[in-house]
């Protein structure tokens, strides 16, 4: 904002162009013949002028607008705009919160970003005793409460039903904190000037959302004409034991829906046949196993595999042949009881060590287990994953509703879309397949963090779409598997549509 205001826009118009198309979004989606009461909430600085903005054009629109303000001071701008809704509109203002209890929408322009100081005091009993209100409420740029990297909630927060995020997306909006208080989040873009957004950034390495179209593009489908399987990519899946048999079998069909060339799955000797039975097309390794179970040693010529996937369903029995795949030369993606037993055997300076690519997948448990001196990652997982990446040299994917994938470098792909038909046991064991089987057909790309995010999108829009025919509850991995191809093949049919 402050460059805009540097290169001569009048803040007034800055104001009144992000206000006015929020305004637009509000009338769109809370027609006034459903929502003809609407109470705003209208705070000291721009986010209330914004908020004053957006009731002048609710008021005029034909909407019953009432105004509540528990400050006593504003800056000018917000002032003047408070002045002429007041004199001139004639805009009803109340004097108490209550009188808005029963409008039928609420705007909430208290404190959009920038807000570092915890809410107390009335302040906060107001927010709380909002939040029990049963309209929808709808938030300008950020819910009043919001901390806008961390997403920390500070002291209290507003529970807004819609948020809308003006110019950029705040990275409060991908830290998992925040999201029961977002509501559903549109990006209102009031044309901020793209060689604007390097200048002000400088160094400071990128934070970028991988979504469906992008992904999509990234699969670079159809193939060529001329190829064949070994062209595709062979990956070798690790994983299994007699207690977790189905980890081997859900990986592998993630792996298959990515098509890779060949698939080869290395499982306990007592699991070969029902492998096999699933994954007829795999390559099914039957290896020495443990009295428990558990793979006990690999006997392979590991160099002959683009990428090798190991962890689900291991056991941390299993640690020896953890430890044997560390020095492999292609690239490595540890899941699951690999990372228990990297967290362990504490050899995170040994991966930090490796010549290869190493991707790491950790759920949060995982993760502080893995880097013990990082403190508190739940409360910013994008600065947690970055420091994360830089100790292990690694590409780190760490897991959750908005998934964050990090390079040593800080740059940092997040998942802006996900569904909590997820959190299901099997749905990583999916993941692990479908980021092994990328990895496989893209082992040498420069820009390998990218694949990994691609995979971790494509896992999470299979698992939206089977939401969506199944519900939530309806989504067990198996189902999963099916809609991982039906992404592909919605991909295929719009290039051959094109």
């Amino acid at each position: 904002e402050a460059q805009i205001f540097a290169g001569g826009m009048p803040i007034p118009a800055l104001m009144e162009k992000a206000a006015l198309l929020v305004a637009n979004c509000v009338q769109q989606c809370y027609r006034v013949g459903e929502y003809s009461q609407v109470g705003v909430l209208i705070g000291p600085g721009h986010n209330g002028g914004d908020g004053l903005v957006v009731a002048r054009e609710l008021h005029l629109a034909g909407y019953q607008v009432s105004l509540y303000s528990p400050f006593n001071h504003a800056k000018d701008l917000t002032r003047q705009h408070w002045q002429y809704a007041q004199e001139l509109l004639k805009i009803a203002i109340v004097a108490e919160l209550a009188d808005l209890e029963h409008t039928d929408l609420l705007i909430d322009a208290w404190f959009g970003f920038g807000l570092t100081r915890s809410i107390t005091g009335e302040l906060a009993k107001q927010i709380e005793i909002i939040n029990q209100w049963r309209q929808p409420v709808v938030s300008i740029d950020l819910p009043s409460g919001i901390h806008t990297d961390t997403g920390e909630v500070l002291g209290t927060a507003i529970q807004a039903t819609e948020t809308f995020c003006l110019g950029l997306w705040k990275r409060a909006f991908f830290q998992d904190q925040a999201l029961p208080y977002l509501g559903k989040s549109t990006l209102i873009d009031f044309g901020i000037p793209t060689q604007l957004i390097p200048q002000v950034l400088g160094n400071t390495p990128l934070v970028r959302q991988m979504d469906a179209a992008t992904a999509k593009e990234y699969l670079s489908l159809p193939r060529q004409v001329l190829t064949h399987k070994y062209q595709q990519g062979h990956l070798l899946l690790i994983c299994g034991s007699t207690s977790y048999g189905g980890a081997a079998i859900l990986s592998g069909l993630g792996a298959r829906a990515t098509g890779v060339g060949m698939l080869s799955i290395a499982v306990p000797e007592s699991l070969k046949s029902l492998v096999l039975n699933y994954l007829p097309e795999a390559i099914v390794i039957g290896c020495p196993e443990t009295p428990s179970g558990a793979i006990s040693s690999i006997g392979l010529e590991l160099a002959k595999y683009q990428a090798i996937a190991c962890g689900p369903g291991l056991t941390t029995e299993a640690d020896t042949v953890v430890k044997s795949l560390l020095d492999v030369d292609c690239p490595l993606i540890l899941d699951a009881d690999a990372l228990n037993i990297i967290a362990q055997k504490q050899l995170i300076n040994t991966i930090s060590q490796r010549q290869f690519p190493t991707i790491m997948t950790p759920h949060l448990g995982e993760f502080k287990r893995l880097f013990p001196l990082i403190t508190h990652p739940e409360k910013d997982r994008i600065t947690a994953v970055r420091q994360a990446s830089e100790l292990s040299n690694s590409i780190i994917l760490l897991k959750g509703a908005r998934t964050a994938i990090a390079i040593p470098s800080g740059e940092v792909w997040v998942i802006g879309e996900s569904t909590p038909a997820l959190a299901r046991g099997g749905s990583g064991d999916l993941l692990t397949g479908l980021l092994g089987g990328l990895t496989a057909q893209n082992p040498l790309d420069p820009q390998l963090e990218k694949v990994v995010a691609t995979g971790a999108c494509w896992h999470s829009q299979g698992a939206i779409m089977a939401a969506a025919v199944h519900r939530e509850l309806g989504v067990d991995p198996l189902t999963l598997a099916h809609y991982l191809s039906t992404f592909v093949e919605i991909n295929d049919e719009k290039k051959e549509n094109t």
